[in-house]
C-alpha cells in the first residue's frame, strides 16, 4: 500500500476556502477509481508553521498511484481548484 499526503498552504485560508477546498478534495472519493482510502483535515492551530489543508490518500501500489495522478477527475477538477488557491504545497509518498 501507498500513501500520499500533501498540505497546502493557501492564499487566503478563510474558513469558507478551507471548507470548500476540503468538499472539493474529498468529492474524489467514489469518482477516483483507484483510491482506497481518503482523508482530508483543515487546519486548526494556524500557528506560522503550519499548512492549511492536510490531504492523504491510500493507494494499492505505485501503479495506482501513477494512475491517480494521470486520473481526469483528478486533473480535470481537484488539481485545478488547489493549483488556483494554494499559495505552496508539499508532499510524500510512501510504502506501507
Amino acid at each position: 500500500m501507498i500513501r500520499h499526503i500533501v498540505l497546502f498552504k493557501l492564499k487566503e485560508p478563510t474558513p469558507e476556502l478551507c471548507a470548500k477546498t476540503k468538499e472539493i478534495a474529498l468529492s474524489m472519493e467514489g469518482k477516483v477509481p483507484m483510491i482506497k482510502g481518503i482523508e482530508v483535515g483543515v487546519d486548526f492551530l494556524h500557528s506560522p508553521r503550519s499548512y492549511d489543508i492536510a490531504l492523504q490518500v491510500l493507494l494499492e501500489d505505485r501503479a495506482a498511484l501513477d494512475a491517480y495522478q494521470a486520473d481526469p477527475y483528478h486533473c480535470g477538477v481537484v488539481k485545478p481548484h488547489m493549483h488556483a488557491v494554494q499559495e505552496s504545497s508539499v508532499a510524500i509518498d510512501y510504502e506501507l
